[in-house]
């Protein structure tokens, strides 16, 4: 195994077009995990950890963009208010040693179905910044997962950022684990709400083959809210649409039994989380708005 080290970005892509098989490393949470068990064995590793600009983040007027190499705890400490549902995502992953050195970037360039980030990724809209010697493209978040463990990148391509909306309102994300910390997900949920569109998304994580969104209960509840006036008039989501939305979050999952999880159980648990996060979220929602809210009653 040949180790690659260019020390700078354009070093980087360079290298990557060379050596299309190299497996890109940086905080190597997930790629030393599987070559330690002898679960890949590749020609190259391309180490990342010279390349400075992967650990920048900047926060624009509606989006904030987040290298590649941000460690969670740097999310968690300083894209709280902008990203809430992408640092609280970060704040579930592990430990607080793999939080100070894994990142956004390792978990889509895995793509795992269990990567705590996906969900909030998903549920906000985000878009992946890819680049080769070719040149950068921007690929949607919901075109980025092609299968198990696989991505829409090409073979010469790194990803050099995530650019993900700024939260106009509030965001939720929770998994369950069989313990508190150190734990792949049995399945994760988050859910964001969208005031300045109208309308909610959502993200499902280790309950399909891929990271998936609940397509249908994002219909059914942003025509909910739409027809009963619920975001003018601030009114208390009722039990019928909290239930309703959870049945089709959970009828969105393809899961499969495992180790961690049945099936059924995960289909189970992704429909109290839809139902428990819609009525969080919109609490806050109604709190943060309630002034005006009243106002309009």
């Amino acid at each position: 195994m040949d180790f690659l080290r260019p020390g700078s970005w354009e070093e980087a892509l360079a290298a990557k077009a060379e050596h299309p098989t190299a497996v890109p490393i940086a905080g190597g949470t997930d790629v030393m995990v599987e070559i330690n068990f002898d679960h890949r064995r590749p020609e190259y590793l391309l180490d990342l950890n010279r390349i400075e600009l992967l650990r920048d983040w900047e926060v624009g007027e509606e989006v904030t963009r987040v290298g590649a190499s941000v460690p969670y705890t740097q999310i968690i400490e300083n894209l709280r208010g902008t990203l809430p549902g992408l640092a609280i995502a970060s704040h579930t992953v592990a430990s607080p040693q793999i939080r100070n050195r894994g990142g956004v970037g390792g978990n889509l360039g895995c793509a795992s179905p269990a990567g705590d980030a996906h969900p909030a990724l998903l549920s906000s809209g985000a878009e992946v910044e890819v680049e080769s010697v070719r040149g950068v493209r921007m690929i949607p978040i919901d075109e980025f997962y092609t299968g198990v463990k696989r991505n829409a990148l090409a073979a010469d391509e790194l990803i050099k950022s995530v650019h993900v909306k700024n939260a106009t309102g509030p965001q939720q994300f929770s998994k369950v684990g069989t313990r508190n910390a150190m734990v792949i997900a049995v399945c994760a949920f988050s859910l964001a709400l969208h005031p300045e569109t109208r309308t909610v998304r959502t993200g499902i994580g280790s309950a399909a083959p891929t990271p998936i969104r609940a397509k249908a209960a994002e219909e059914f509840l942003n025509a909910a809210l739409e027809e009963g006036g619920f975001w003018d008039n601030g009114k208390v989501i009722t039990p019928s649409i909290a239930k309703q939305f959870g049945e089709l979050a959970s009828g969105a999952c393809n899961p499969i039994d495992d180790v961690r999880g049945t099936a059924k159980y995960r289909r189970h648990a992704v429909g109290i989380m839809a139902r428990r996060q819609l009525v969080w979220n919109w609490e806050q929602y109604r709190g943060t708005n309630g002034r005006t809210l009243e106002g309009a009653a």
